[in-house]
């Protein structure tokens, strides 16, 4: 099999903080057409939240043949300061391979490219679905690509996430699902005034905490079969009162919801308004994705067998974590993430193991073989 590790240190080289742009999808593009895949690239978008590049490859099988769609992400978070190398000039240290991006998720994209090298052309069709903006706001990232799927008539039948999912060890665990998420900002309204004259000001803040005890106390679940309970969590309160003696005219607070499918975004934003509402404030709600899940079955059935037929080990399907791009593919196909273990994504001297990028390769090289029905 191809090196996966030499495709994950052009990746790592390229800069591509989100949003991510130019040369990092020149790389990849280098990599995918000698392949045989038709690269689509685009940007979309204007700002705060774009412009934002994409990119849909595609290598078409005989027709009728079954359609596989690999997705990912090709920006990283800032690295930071206090890395011990540089962090996109990526190091072999050992049995590691450093850089931002080894793990979350440049590592698995170049698995994805190593992987379809070895999956013949007659085998059925193979797509990438790849975005610049997956860690920034996502307006118009992977949105943006289903639009041009929908557009163009590509419709995968099983689509696999390379997001970082295993946890002690590569293949430890998979996620069939995710929980939807919510933020919430509320804002009460007061009348500014002297503090040794609280008749002629209207104090925001008591109404404020009113509303967060009410928010805090509540219970929104037990949990499900597949999902862990839903939680609501304060993340932030300010009044901007820089005065010890002054009333202030406003207080506000925001707060962050994650949920299973006992619930939807509007369901809980209306609770929370409701409650906002009742104490005098209001609340603005801002959904990032709603709750899914793939039911255990033939794909994750696959995706089990290729694992443990490479590292022994038999994933777990999970739901837990945060959110990802599969928020948005669980729309279009059956959509399971299975990628490279998460320990140091986000982290300063991010790393992966050599051995695991091989590994995930050719784990993905059956998965491939295995949706096209070709294993």
């Amino acid at each position: 099999m191809t090196d996966a590790s030499l495709f994950a240190e052009k990746l790592i080289a390229a800069p591509s903080v989100t949003p991510a742009t130019g040369e990092v999808f020149d790389i990849l593009e280098a990599m995918l057409s000698p392949l045989g895949f038709e690269v689509h690239r685009f940007v979309r978008g204007e700002a705060p939240d774009g412009p934002v590049e994409n990119l849909f490859a595609i290598r078409r099988g005989p027709e009728g043949s079954k359609h596989f769609a690999f997705a990912g992400h090709v920006d990283v978070v800032p690295p930071g300061d206090g890395w011990t190398s540089a962090p996109f000039a990526p190091e072999r240290r050992g049995e590691l391979l450093y850089g931002r991006g080894a793990v979350d998720m440049k590592g698995a994209i170049a698995a994805m490219v190593a992987a379809v090298a070895e999956v013949p052309r007659d085998a059925g069709t193979i797509s990438f679905i790849v975005t610049g903006d997956e860690e920034g706001p996502a307006v118009y990232g992977t949105r943006a690509l289903i639009d041009f799927m929908r557009e163009h008539g590509h419709r995968p039948d099983l689509c696999l996430v390379g997001e970082p999912t295993s946890v002690h060890r590569l293949g430890d665990m998979m996620k069939i699902g995710r929980r939807g998420s919510v933020n919430i900002w509320l804002e009460v309204e007061g009348t500014q005034g002297h503090v040794a004259y609280p008749h002629n000001a209207d104090n925001p803040i008591p109404k404020l905490v009113a509303i967060l005890a009410e928010l805090e106390a509540l219970v929104l679940d037990e949990g499900t079969e597949w999902f862990q309970p839903s939680n609501l969590e304060i993340t932030d309160l300010d009044v901007g009162n820089p005065a010890h003696n002054v009333i202030p005219a406003k207080a506000t607070a925001r707060i962050s919801i994650r949920f299973n499918d006992r619930h939807t975004g509007a369901s809980l934003s209306e609770k929370v308004g409701a409650i906002a509402a009742k104490h005098g404030g209001t609340a603005l709600p801002i959904i990032s994705g709603e709750p899914f899940l793939t039911p255990p079955g033939e794909f994750s059935q696959m995706i089990a067998d290729a694992v443990e037929a490479e590292t022994g080990l038999v994933p777990e399907a999970s739901t837990s974590g945060g959110t990802s791009d599969a928020r948005f593919l669980r729309a279009v196909c059956p959509v399971i993430e299975f990628g490279l273990c998460n320990a140091t994504m986000h982290k300063r001297d991010e790393a992966v193991a050599l051995a695991d990028l091989d590994a995930l390769g050719r784990i993905y090289a059956r998965i491939a073989a295995a949706a096209l029905g070709k294993r």
